[in-house]
């Protein structure tokens, strides 16, 4: 053995991050507007996620350092695939390059997922809301597709507030494609309801999700009853201002938040609410 490979051999192998993210192959992207897009992802055979879970993604920076934010799968765990539904932001350090992605280019995909819009964070109910504002469909878009949300609730309304009426694009396609879902299409006939707003463009129903609650104008439109914490169960994902009101209209209405270790009537994605 000569001195170099003696050296060599004494060297011992550089440290690897069991956490480190793994790098994903983009399989295809579509744009809906100049502000929003959804995107899929190679999932490693070792990912594993509760629907509903959120996980971090990323890209490398040029000093070689990963830029990751934290974004919530859209597919359901049974997928074999990864799907994120993504804003566009001009001058964010990670959508502004994002967004430019193409089918075949690398992503980053972190290895932790974690959540609390998921279904074990609520106690068993009758009707369950998914209450949300523009990306903050994507979590709800993992829900819809898991037949367990189906086998626990007679009721699966979810309501999508937009400013404009293209920015409902990707929530009214993929309820309509559930009807046709081989897996919980059947299941979902009668208990999926999509609900939707605006609040610059016209549309058959204007306003923020929070004034039609109070106002009672979503219960009138859905043929329901007002809230009521014996049998009405809620997630609330989208901006942080949202999420506060929301969960403000909860506790109101005599819902108690939960979490995983404490489930109960509603829950927010803490990791998004400042």
């Amino acid at each position: 053995m000569s001195a170099d490979a003696s050296a060599a051999a004494a060297t011992p192998a550089p440290k690897v991050n069991p956490n480190a993210p793994t790098e994903e192959t983009v399989l295809s992207v579509e744009h809906y507007t100049d502000r929003l897009f959804r995107f899929r992802i190679t999932r490693p055979r070792s990912f594993r996620f509760r629907t509903g879970e959120f996980v971090m993604i990323g890209l490398p920076k040029e000093d070689g350092k990963p830029l990751l934010r934290a974004y919530s799968i859209a597919s359901p765990a049974w997928d074999e695939e990864l799907e994120f539904y993504s804003i566009k932001v001009p001058d964010g350090p990670l959508t502004s390059r994002l967004q430019s992605i193409q089918p075949g280019d690398k992503v980053l995909l972190g290895k932790k997922p974690t959540g609390t819009l998921v279904l074990d964070a609520l106690t068993p109910g009758k009707r369950l809301y998914m209450f949300s504002t523009g990306t903050g469909f994507a979590p709800f878009a993992s829900l819809i597709r898991d037949p367990e949300t189906y086998e626990r609730y007679d009721e699966v309304i979810v309501t999508h507030t937009c400013r404009d009426n293209g920015e409902l694009a990707y929530s009214t396609n993929l309820v309509r494609d559930i009807a046709n879902d081989p897996l919980v299409g059947e299941i979902s006939n009668g208990k999926l309801k999509l609900f939707t707003s605006c609040t610059r463009t016209p549309h058959p129903t204007m306003g923020r999700i929070t004034t039609l609650i109070e106002t009672g104008k979503l219960f009138e439109a859905l043929g329901v009853p007002k809230l009521d914490p014996a049998t009405d169960r809620a997630m609330i994902c989208g901006s942080m201002e949202m999420i506060q009101d929301v969960k403000a209209l909860m506790i109101a209405n005599g819902l108690t938040e939960g979490s995983n270790s404490a489930p109960a009537e509603f829950v927010i994605e803490k990791a998004f609410a400042g």
